[in-house]
């Protein structure tokens, strides 16, 4: 059987996908045929949606099924092409309603082991499962991605506290890839609307991705100024604002994606460039770092892990470098600005960690901030919690 069809069309979300084969072996576990697709119904969408499946069957006797379906994000970069979703469902025994389990590839997280779900997606599977639980009644589902755990070690999950897996996340059903030039047209439309109504102020938010954007939202940012998320495309978005009439641009973002910026990489995708911790050397190059101390950055897998070794030898020299890396990336942007022609925009830069906590900032994002009445979050000295090295 294909995993997809005209009728479902490429572009779905992992959720998507999820929701399918959890429906497909519910049915076949209330006494259905194997089904070949199913019908999903989308929150906040009329209609329903047509999704094939690779294969479905009963295990154990009919006290289970399983599900297979075939993730197709559609075109562009994306790291699910082709990933396999299965999905276990079991009749609960104990317990009324729906009870979903992180299975093998599927991300916990780390504070606490719990399954990583978005409201979306969990509200995907309640909405198309909920209907089939008067005929079953309680359901076990049991979510596993044979290829999960490889596939999230090409991604920035550990650095939100995500583990053992790719992370059920997603806001919804069509894919909206960050590196393609429709997810660009979609925000700079964003931009002109905003910077189009009465009463613009000139002052604008600029976020990068989904948690950046959520941040923002808590702090109260967006009833402050109005938000755009940029996604990867950041470069020609700083353009687009400028040409605009912005005139104060805060740029708020996770410290391992924006200190690309400070490297003078404006495209952002990690398929097209990385170089974070060749650039957090030559920062730290810049700062007086002991040879000894830039190896070591070197040597670490990750940002977080860089910051919280510089910060168990020396919480001094790595609020320095770290608040020296904000600085850059208003630098960068501003030449970034001047090599096209824009004058006249104050770029402000603010980093958040995998806490998502404000911690560092640029001299333009500290007054920024400070006109929002918004503060960074103070870091404590914790010498017994940096990773060491060898």
């Amino acid at each position: 059987m294909s995993s997809t069809s005209a009728d479902s069309g490429p572009g779905l979300t992992l959720p998507v996908w999820v929701a399918a084969a959890a429906r497909a072996a519910a049915l076949v576990l209330g006494g259905s045929s194997a089904p070949t697709s199913v019908d999903l119904r989308i929150p906040a969408e009329q209609g329903l949606r047509r999704v094939e499946l690779h294969a479905a069957s009963l295990l154990d006797g009919g006290q289970k099924a399983l599900a297979i379906s075939v993730c197709d994000p559609g075109d562009g970069l994306d790291l699910t092409r082709g990933l396999e979703i299965w999905v276990v469902v079991s009749l609960s025994s104990s317990r009324e309603g729906l009870h979903i389990h992180a299975g093998e590839g599927v991300g916990r997280l780390e504070q606490n082991g719990a399954l990583c779900i978005s409201g979306f997606a969990r509200e995907l599977l309640e909405l198309n499962l909920s209907d089939l639980l008067p005929v079953v009644g309680g359901l076990e589902v049991e979510v596993v991605l044979p290829r999960g755990r490889e596939l999230a070690l090409r991604t920035s999950n550990s650095a939100f506290g995500v583990v053992e897996g790719l992370a059920l996340i997603g806001t919804q059903a069509e894919v909206q890839t960050s590196a393609s030039p429709d997810q660009l047209q979609l925000a700079r439309q964003r931009l002109r609307e905003l910077t189009g109504q009465r009463g613009f102020a000139g002052r604008l938010t600029l976020v990068i991705g989904e948690n950046g954007l959520d941040l923002a939202q808590q702090l109260g940012l967006s009833e402050q100024q109005p938000l755009v998320k940029s996604g990867n495309w950041i470069g020609p978005l700083l353009v687009a604002a400028a040409q605009s009439g912005v005139r104060q641009l805060l740029l708020l973002g996770y410290h391992g994606k924006l200190i690309k910026l400070a490297g003078g990489i404006f495209h952002t995708h990690h398929h097209l460039a990385d170089a974070r911790l060749e650039v957090l050397s030559a920062l730290a190059v810049q700062q007086g770092l002991s040879l000894e101390s830039i190896r070591a950055l070197l040597q670490t897998a990750s940002m977080e892990q860089a910051w919280g070794w510089l910060q168990a030898h020396d919480l001094k020299q790595a609020m320095g470098l770290w608040m020296a890396m904000a600085e850059a990336v208003e630098g960068r942007s501003e030449a970034y600005l001047k090599r096209y022609g824009c004058t006249g925009m104050r770029v402000g830069a603010v980093l958040f960690n995998r806490e998502r906590q404000l911690r560092w900032a640029g001299p333009e994002g500290l007054l920024m901030l400070r006109d929002c009445g918004v503060q960074l979050h103070p870091v404590a000295a914790d010498p017994g919690q940096g990773p060491s090295l060898r």
